[in-house]
């Protein structure tokens, strides 16, 4: 089903017209009763009219209905689905026609923290913040029950499926992961999301993850996991560092002659080099006075 719009009467006129054949009918019936109790005849004929009027200008004025801004109107007749009014403001159709609101302002929410277990199989801790708005109102009505439900359990879906897809943390130089790779996360999410809202006339704006944590059981064992792994990826840094500071420092003494070493002088430079650029803590200096031999 596709969305087609549907013209409108404006709805001042339609209401002054109501209330003039109203008051009309009611003028009728009073006169009606003066000309009964005059004894004059055609009392029974205005009694008739004015019943007519005022019964037609209060079933048109069942036609009246008020949109407002960002707000779509879906009108059907019996059962039928006729069209769809923007038209803001106070608007007039048909009596018998079925209106059925819709908000097309954005809206969002947050989904609750889901437990899922993550590619490698650890559970975490998850929530999202969706954008969403409504850009085919006859569809977001006849497609699905409760298009707000739909949304609200697509999207807890759509991120149980998304989030089993990727690891937590990553592993290998490229390989995407929940922690390090917001964005092509979140649009991964989107569009799944998009996919699966299409049905209900849904357009999806946004969707981000706004809580991600290891689960309460594991965050522990977790989080020493990854001290672990920073202070092996900062000894690696310190190590790559040292071996061309002290690559350097051999290669200017040799550069500029200012000392001669032997390969035993220079194990033993290249040993006490790495013991103090290495050392997590202070070194302290040991003066030879001595000849090393």
């Amino acid at each position: 089903m596709k969305e087609k719009a549907l013209g409108s009467l404006p709805g001042i006129p339609s209401l002054l017209g109501s209330l003039l054949l109203m008051l009309a009918g009611v003028a009728a019936l009073v006169y009606a009763v003066v000309l009964a109790k005059s004894g004059a005849g055609g009392a029974g004929l205005l009694v008739v009219s004015g019943l007519l009027l005022a019964v037609t200008g209060l079933l048109l004025s069942c036609g009246l209905y008020m949109v407002q801004p960002n707000q779509a109107a879906v009108v059907s007749l019996f059962g039928k689905y006729v069209g769809t009014v923007k038209d803001n403001g106070l608007r007039w159709n048909n009596p018998f026609f079925t209106k059925k609101k819709v908000s097309q302002r954005v809206r969002n929410f947050e989904s609750g923290k889901l437990k899922v277990n993550e590619l490698d199989g650890s559970p975490i801790e998850i929530a999202a913040v969706i954008v969403w708005q409504v850009v085919d109102a006859s569809e977001a009505v006849y497609n699905v029950d409760d298009y707000e439900s739909f949304v609200h359990i697509q999207s807890e879906s759509a991120l149980r499926a998304m989030a089993t897809s990727y690891p937590y943390d990553q592993h290998e130089d490229g390989q995407l992961s929940l922690r390090s790779h917001a964005s092509e996360i979140s649009q991964h999410l989107k569009d799944e999301l998009a996919e699966r809202l299409a049905d209900a006339g849904v357009q999806v704006l946004d969707a981000r993850i706004s809580h991600l944590a290891y689960a309460p059981e594991i965050a522990q064992a977790m989080l020493q996991r990854q001290q672990a792994n920073a202070v092996i990826a900062a000894r690696q840094r310190i190590v790559a560092g040292a071996v061309g500071m002290v690559e350097m420092a051999l290669a200017e003494l040799q550069k500029s002659g200012l000392v001669s070493l032997d390969e035993e002088r220079k194990a033993q430079m290249v040993g006490n080099l790495l013991t103090v650029l290495c050392s997590d803590r202070g070194t302290q200096p040991v003066v030879n006075t001595g000849s090393l031999y």
